[in-house]
């Protein structure tokens, strides 16, 4: 096999988009599938929401959604990310979501700053001609659903007498928790994929991760007492240890940071061991075993959220990483 497997489940994402659009009680649902769907694969994660119910899709880029739209040329594309590539946007059919400047000529959302202290305007004037859409960004709702009820008061408060605009608010997080941010449209990015945008268990909320990550023991080696694996010696044996060599590192997207997170070896958990190098990390075994013994990275048993919690960051994190080209992982498609 390739040094590791990546499957994506596009029949989870379908059912994922029939939760989302259950929560949000009639709002639109835009599937955000920027940075490549999370890792997930921006086409056909994208085909796949639309084909379920999603009426739009959301990118960073201009270049990326350039991507899309060759793939999808009937689909309602919305670009986050600023830029100044106008007439691109215009020829390709994009929305724009802009702050103080409202290009000509092309439809654009309107961002109002109301908390996230970053991109949009603090306060809203008048609508131009072009503007279809008024938007803000949550930038709590995963863990302080406080703050972000007032961030919703706020939009609510200084875009009410624009309601004849589509106004959204919800993240995945807002979507599943905060029915008051429902407004017209959601844009859901990693719970469409299956990951909680709480570092739960994702199942809480009626979701299926989309992604597995599947690879094999490559070699097998026995360390006595002071042996050591890896760089700078970070795991020494205390006692005869046996160790798996997995042939997938930080080139892959399974981060340094990872080391002390479990695998499924065999369908049994093993910590991973040592400094994870570029191509390859250590598993402690309790018994030799054969060399080619499945190893499960991500999916059922180690779910993406578990690995996210060792490193300290977030699904979303983790997920972007993932390297699924044809030069470090063989990539499966189901349900395409």
């Amino acid at each position: 096999m390739a040094r590791s497997e990546v499957t994506i489940d596009l029949g989870a994402l379908r059912r994922n988009v029939a939760r989302l659009l259950e929560a949000l009680g009639g709002a639109e649902l835009w599937a955000v599938v920027k940075a490549d769907g999370y890792g997930h694969g921006a086409v056909d994660c994208g085909r796949a929401a639309l084909d379920a119910g999603a009426t739009a899709l959301c990118l960073a880029t201009v270049a990326e959604a350039v991507e899309v739209r060759d793939a999808l040329p009937e689909a309602r594309i919305i670009v986050f990310g600023l830029t100044d590539e106008i007439a691109l946007a215009r020829e390709a059919r994009f929305e724009l979501c802009v702050g103080e400047n409202v290009p000509e000529g092309v439809p654009v959302h309107v961002k109002l700053d109301t908390g996230m202290g970053r991109w949009g305007v603090s306060e809203l004037r008048a609508p131009q001609r072009n503007v279809v859409g008024l938007m803000t960004h949550l930038a709590t709702a995963d863990n302080d659903p406080e703050f972000a009820r007032r961030q919703i008061e706020r939009f609510h408060a200084a875009t009410e007498q624009y309601a004849h605009l589509t106004r959204h608010v919800a993240n995945s997080a807002a979507a599943l928790r905060l029915p008051e941010a429902r407004f017209d449209a959601a844009r859901c990015g990693i719970a469409l994929h299956g990951l909680s945008p709480f570092g739960t268990d994702a199942a809480e909320d009626g979701l299926e991760p989309v992604l597995s990550w599947r690879s094999e023991v490559a070699l097998v080696r026995r360390l006595h007492p002071g042996e050591s694996t890896g760089y700078g010696r970070r795991f020494i044996a205390e006692r005869e240890t046996w160790i798996g060599i997995v042939p997938v590192g930080y080139g892959d997207g399974f981060r340094r940071d990872l080391t002390g997170t479990h695998v499924l070896v065999g369908g049994e958990r093993r910590r991973v061991v040592g400094v994870v190098s570029m191509d390859a990390f250590a598993v402690e075994l309790d018994r030799e075993l054969p060399v080619g013994t499945e190893v499960t990275i991500v999916g059922p048993g180690v779910p993406l959220e578990d690995h996210a919690r060792v490193a300290g960051t977030i699904t979303h994190d983790l997920a972007s990483g993932i390297e699924s080209g044809p030069t470090r992982a063989r990539r499966l498609v189901l349900g395409a």
